[in-house]
């Protein structure tokens, strides 16, 4: 059994390669092999937002506050609340983050395939961002 005591692991800056925008990453579990799959509260302050990305096994997000956006390829930008879950298919080419106006955090769920858990593409655009 591990215990992950609240504020024992040190929030990160969610690197600019892979996000648009001011993003906290704190992490929740990521448990040792033969384990796959980890999760992390991921702030987004508004406009900021990932870049296009897939998850080979998919991701599950779990609002928790503020008012977010998500796109699939292809698809319309929705908007997702605190409450709603969302499911990304494996190598679905999605990205998500914050509204304009107002700050988001979810929970990030995803599983590792051979050691990778995500792959990072292009950045989204101010123009794809806006619709």
């Amino acid at each position: 059994m591990d215990i992950k005591r609240a504020g024992s692991q040190a929030s990160a800056t969610g690197p600019a390669n892979w996000f648009t925008g001011t993003v906290r990453i704190d992490p929740l579990f990521s448990p040792p092999d033969p384990a796959r799959v980890a999760g992390a509260l991921v702030t987004f302050e508004p406009g900021a937002r990932t870049a296009w990305h897939t998850h080979p096994l998919g991701q599950t997000l779990i609002v928790m506050t503020g008012l977010g956006l998500v796109q699939r390829e292809g698809g319309p930008i929705e908007e997702i609340r605190p409450g709603d879950v969302v499911w990304f298919d494996p190598d679905e080419k999605h990205w998500h983050g914050a509204s304009p106006a107002t700050a988001m955090t979810h929970i990030a769920i995803q599983e590792s395939l051979d050691g990778k858990a995500v792959d990072w593409m292009e950045h989204v655009t101010d123009k794809q961002y806006r619709g």
